[in-house]
């Protein structure tokens, strides 16, 4: 099984800068997507051989998920199943034989790090949305999760660490959930690559001079880490600020 996850930034825009040709080429089982930034009706896109199931803000603009699957899943479920946390479509989730596969697309702290507090509760929450899965089933889950967990995950961890998305808070908080069960892929297969990073700021050249952030992940349970055949940050295509990250898993 080959899983793609890419924050598209705005999907309509994102198909004007050749989508279908990098959803072509990348030729996966299931591609997950995050801020869609789209409302039912908006964008009339499909690709033969895949169902597609979407779950959207109910603020226009904003956020939004989606996943494309050659698989028809077993069930399908929109958000966490709690009020607080599920008007902004950030979470999909496909129940497969012997997995649950989850695109996320986790609330950003923001500026001055005004939704610093809200973030924490959504970890807290998603945490245990993912623990009670994985009693059922083991999980793959994947997406914009806004944080750079380690030093090596940003190129200038000095001066971001009080920025949204590299805080103490943040990456206590994927510590924890990896704790809890789960495996970071990409680190799994190169625990000290450097300058692996799946997203750039549009401003200063950052791209050009790779001075990124990896804060796009897959994430899977402990027990499928013997299935994993390998994991990829696709740093090469364009078409939004962050680019997609692939794994492989064993069927």
């Amino acid at each position: 099984m080959k899983y793609i996850s890419w924050n598209v930034n705005g999907l309509r825009a994102c198909v004007g800068k050749d989508f279908k040709e990098s959803f072509e080429k990348l030729n996966a089982d299931a591609f997950c997507l995050q801020e869609t930034k789209m409302q039912e009706g908006q964008l009339d896109i499909d690709f033969p051989g895949y169902k597609s199931y979407w779950n959207y803000a109910e603020k226009k603009g904003y956020s939004g998920t989606a996943i494309f699957t050659r698989k028809e899943p077993i069930s399908v479920s929109y958000g966490l199943g709690i009020e607080e946390h599920d008007h902004e479509g950030r979470v999909i989730t496909l129940e497969f034989e012997d997995h649950y596969l989850i695109t996320v697309y986790t609330p950003n702290s923001q500026d001055e790090l005004r939704r610093l507090d809200y973030r924490m509760t959504w970890e807290e929450a998603f945490r245990d949305y993912l623990l009670r899965l994985d009693k059922i089933k083991p999980i793959i889950v994947c997406g914009d999760m806004n944080v750079a967990h380690k030093e090596i995950d940003i190129k200038n961890p000095k001066t971001n660490r009080r920025n949204a998305g590299f805080t103490d808070e943040e990456r206590e908080k994927m510590t924890i959930l990896l704790d809890s069960g789960f495996t970071d892929t990409f680190r799994f297969f190169y625990p000290s690559q450097e300058g692996a990073y799946s997203w750039w700021s549009y401003r200063f050249h950052a791209r050009e001079k790779n001075a990124g952030w990896r804060i796009d992940y897959f994430l899977v349970s402990n027990r499928l880490t013997e299935r994993l055949e390998s994991a990829s940050i696709h740093s090469e295509i364009m078409g939004s600020d962050h680019c997609p990250v692939e794994v492989v898993i064993k069927d």
